[in-house]
Formats: C-alpha cells, sequence, structure tokens
C-alpha cells in the first residue's frame, strides 16, 4: 500500500484555475478523446479509456501491450490507458493542476475534495441513468443508502460519482499479544489497566534485547494516527483528524467537544510518562512504519488488511511475534467506539467533458464489479501479478520496474474480506487479521458525519485543513501550552468560521435524514 499524504491540502486556492479550464476542457478534451479513439463506433478494435488513479504504489504504467490491459479489452472492448500521480508528489496538487490544464481523464479517482470542486462548477457528467444501463453490477452492489449519501453532496440531488463502499472497520487499534503473553498481562479493560500495560511495555523488556528501547504506544506527525487514544473517549477521528457526529443532541465538530478536551488531557499524561512515544509529532510515516517492523512498539491503531508486511518483518527478529486487536478499554463518563466510515467517499467520477465516452468508461468500471471476473480482478495475469504455487496462486511483490495493474473496485464487506485474506495471507496470518477485524467490528460505530462532502468547508481552507486544531493538539499534549488552553481553541475555531461550517453540517445532515425516510 502507498504511503497517505499527511494533510489534505485545501482545494481552495486552486477554484480559479479549475474554473476556468472546466469550461475549456467541455471542447477540448472531448475532441481529444473522440479524435484518439479510432475504434469509437467503427469497429477497428478496443476503445481507449483514459483512467486516472491515485495510490497506485511503486511500479510503471503498462503499454498497449500489457497482458492485463489486453485481458480486460478482450473481456469489455475497452483498453484502459492508465495515469497516476508522479512518484512523491501530492495526489491533491497533480489533479488541480491536470485540471487547470485541460487535460481531463476520461474516468477519474478524485482526491482531496476536489470532486466538489468539479461537480459545483457544473464539470462532473451525472450518472442516475448512465449507471444502471452501463454499469449494472455497480448499481446492484452499491446499496441504496450509500446512493443517498452521494445525492445530498450534489445541490440538485444526482449522482456525480460512484462511492467507496466499506461496510467493516477499516482502521483498528493492534497490540503485540506475544509481549503481553510474556509479561503475563491480559487484554486491559479500563483505562487504568491500560496504562498499567503500557507502564509494563515500557520498563519490563517485552522485546526481549536487553535495552529500555520499548515503545509503548505512539503516532505520528501532527497527532496522525492515534485515533484508539481518542477512541477511548467517544471521538469521532479519521486519521487523526477531527470527523462530525452528535455531542450533546446534535452533530458537532468533534475536535471541539468535551470529549476531545478529556481525551488531550489524558495524552498529555502519557506523554509526560513517556507512555506515548515523546517522537509522535516528529515521526514521518516511514519512520513510525519502521518503528513497528523493527518490534520497538507495543501498541498502535491502523489498517488490519495491511498487517502481514508488518508481521513478515517483526519475525525476522521475533519469531513469535502475533498481533491481536486490542479491544477499546473503558473510561468512566464516555462511550468508545472506533470510527467506521462506510459510504459516500468519491471512488470515480466522469468529467462532463468526456461524456461521449462515459459508456465505455462505465463499461470497464463494471468489468472491476463483476463477480464473474472475481478471481482475476484479485490475482491478475500468471507471471505479471501472481505466480502458482502447489496449486495456490500467490501475488508476486510490486517492483519499481514492474507494470501496474489497474483495479477499480473498492467494495468491501466481511465476507469479501475473509475470502481475500484465505486467498491471499498464510493460514495462521489470516485468522489473526480476522480476529482483530471480529474485536474491531463490535467496537465500531458509523459516525453521523460519513459520506459529508468537503464543499461545507468552502471560503474556510484552515478549518477544512485541522490547521488550528494540530497546533493547539500538539502544545497541549506535549507539556508547551495547560489543558486550559483548549477553551481558547474552542473560541477562536468558532469565531474562524465554525459556526458557519456547522450551519452548513447540520443543513447537509438534516438532508441526510430527509433522504433515510423515503
Amino acid at each position: 500500500m502507498s504511503k497517505r499524504k499527511r494533510m489534505k491540502k485545501s482545494i481552495a486556492p486552486a477554484m480559479v484555475l479549475i474554473l476556468a479550464a472546466l469550461s475549456a476542457a467541455g471542447c477540448s478534451t472531448a475532441g481529444k478523446s473522440e479524435g484518439g479513439n479510432a475504434a469509437q463506433g467503427g469497429g477497428n478494435g478496443p476503445v481507449t479509456v483514459k483512467v486516472f488513479k491515485t495510490h497506485m504504489g511503486k511500479g510503471t504504467i503498462p503499454d498497449n501491450n500489457n497482458a492485463h490491459v489486453k485481458y480486460v479489452a478482450e473481456k469489455t472492448g475497452v483498453q484502459y490507458a492508465l495515469s497516476t500521480s508522479p512518484p512523491g508528489a501530492d495526489p491533491t496538487e497533480n489533479i488541480n493542476v491536470m485540471i487547470a490544464s485541460g487535460d481531463l481523464p476520461d474516468i477519474m479517482r478524485p482526491i482531496g475534495g476536489v470532486e466538489q470542486t468539479i461537480i459545483q462548477q457544473g464539470g462532473a457528467l451525472a450518472l442516475d441513468d448512465l449507471l444502471p444501463k452501463y454499469a449494472p453490477n455497480v448499481w446492484k452492489s452499491i446499496p441504496k443508502e450509500a446512493w443517498d449519501v452521494v445525492r445530498t453532496a450534489s445541490p440538485d440531488g444526482k449522482i456525480y460519482y460512484v462511492p467507496k463502499v466499506y461496510m467493516i472497520p477499516e482502521r483498528v487499534p493492534m497490540i503485540r499479544k506475544d509481549w503481553m503473553d510474556k509479561l503475563n498481562l491480559s487484554m486491559p479493560k479500563t483505562k487504568d489497566e491500560y496504562v498499567t500495560l503500557l507502564k509494563a511495555f515500557k520498563d519490563q523488556d517485552p522485546n526481549g534485547n536487553g535495552k529500555a528501547d520499548e515503545i509503548p504506544t505512539l503516532g505520528r506527525e501532527f497527532g496522525t494516527w492515534m485515533d484508539h487514544l481518542f477512541a477511548m473517549y467517544g471521538v469521532a477521528m479519521w486519521e487523526g483528524k477531527p470527523e462530525w457526529d452528535i455531542y450533546e443532541g446534535k452533530i458537532q465538530y468533534a475536535g471541539t467537544s468535551k470529549n476531545m478536551k478529556a481525551a488531550i488531557g489524558f495524552m498529555r499524561e502519557l506523554y509526560s510518562q513517556k507512555l506515548l512515544d515523546n517522537e509522535t509529532f516528529l515521526n514521518k510515516g516511514d519512520v513510525w512504519q519502521a518503528k513497528i517492523n523493527n518490534n520497538l512498539v507495543g501498541n498502535w491503531y491502523h489498517l488490519p488488511a495491511s498487517l502481514k508486511d508488518k508481521v513478515d518483518a517483526m519475525r525476522k527478529t521475533a519469531p513469535n511475534a502475533y498481533v491481536t486487536a486490542l479491544a477499546l478499554p473503558k473510561v468512566d463518563g464516555f462511550n468508545g467506539f472506533i470510527t467506521q466510515k462506510s459510504i459516500g467517499e468519491a471512488e470515480w467520477l466522469i468529467p462532463k467533458a468526456s461524456e461521449k465516452l462515459a459508456p465505455y468508461s462505465l463499461k470497464l468500471l463494471d468489468f472491476f464489479y463483476d463477480p464473474a471476473n472475481e478471481d482475476f480482478v484479485r490475482f491478475g495475469v500468471e507471471g505479471l501479478q501472481h505466480e502458482v504455487v502447489n496449486g495456490k496462486k500467490k501475488l508476486l511483490p510490486q517492483t519499481e520496474d514492474k507494470p501496474l495493474a489497474l483495479d477499480m473496485q473498492n467494495f468491501t464487506t466481511k465476507e469479501s474480506m475473509d475470502k481475500r485474506l484465505d486467498q491471499l495471507y498464510p493460514e495462521d496470518q489470516a485468522k489473526m487479521v480476522k480476529d482483530i477485524f471480529e474485536v474491531g467490528t463490535k467496537d465500531a460505530r458509523r459516525i453521523a458525519g460519513d459520506g459529508m462532502p468537503s464543499s461545507v468547508y468552502e471560503g474556510f481552507p484552515d478549518i477544512q485543513s485541522h490547521k488550528l486544531f494540530q497546533e493547539y493538539l500538539a502544545k497541549i499534549i506535549i507539556g508547551e501550552w495547560p489543558i486550559e488552553k483548549f477553551d481558547e481553541f474552542v473560541d477562536k475555531w468558532n469565531k474562524s468560521g465554525g459556526d458557519a461550517v456547522t450551519k452548513r453540517v447540520q443543513e447537509w445532515y438534516d438532508k441526510v435524514q430527509k433522504y433515510s425516510k423515503q
């Protein structure tokens, strides 16, 4: 899995460029697409569809002779021409530049809320009538509830993008069970028991190397990826950024809630005792991962589905390494939960400029949602994406010089995840991850703000970026500021646009409630 960016940049600075480009692109891009497809309506071969997708990982762009591209073309009559963000580039900036230049793809994965800019400026194609006709598997797979949330994100109530659907909790707090077993510790049920466990991790050398180098728990820079510490206090968080949920009977920004103040106070205590990594606000993604892989971390928060590589790395020096889920410890006065966002995030959008190729773009997308193609979607082509070992398909590692293979499906249920684990993981690791998901599912809850469009932040880029929150979070936790400064943050947040954004969020939430009753 490729690294996620630490902060999604505001789309506001690119608004003027994009607005101008969307009107110009209506002619330029449609012309390019039509002219560039000799096969369009001509029967001379597959129709080429330009696909833009970010977070593809390492690898090269496949050409027309690539076996994966050719197989999909044979089955669909559509040849995909893949493009992605350059290595090291910010995907949000990359996509804004691409749109501003007028060189639009035929179907794209929007990032950083850019879909809202495109929708608001009339640059997105409405898909309500096209999906059932050209992508029936997509239309049937995604539940009505998800389509309704997508409709609330547009001013006219139409469907302008295909959403991601993830019906199990993507992120779960994890803990080293082999460390607990070595120290004869049981799973903590309360906050105090959790603190006792962290102290044992810090002081009793569970990694067995004779050094006091253990990190009980940790996060990353800007206070991201330590959502488990917020979750204990019932704070809705997504990769360290506050979300919107019901507090005191109405939908509110979790960053200004009483729950948040209590959670920050707790983390301040952990930090002062060195139970929370004192390098947390310095940890970049690769450093954070290296600490976990090198058997230095007892408890962290991440994606169970990407655990395999971490466990493989751990077992090079700790053969008995075993990871399990941390069931959220109980904190008196708070109802803890793991934030679950299941529906509504934009996954695929078709620019209006590419309307003529929309049937082909949707036919391509539908291929990846068709159950008949499930095996190919998961394993790809033998020799390129997988090998057969003892009669069982095994994915080959992705390398910098190997062509990427397109996958357009982002629809996950417990059943599909279990099947994926059984096919891709060794038996013991498959069970490990299934058990983690089982515990995480018990603690997870969909938040009220699931699927909320980024347009609610229009005109308030600092609110959208959580910049003010992250400043106060860091300085309070490390002890530079007292916990009382949190009240100052709440006041500043409200006055700098928080009140206006909250009003918009309430209006959106009312629309969601209206659709749910239909």
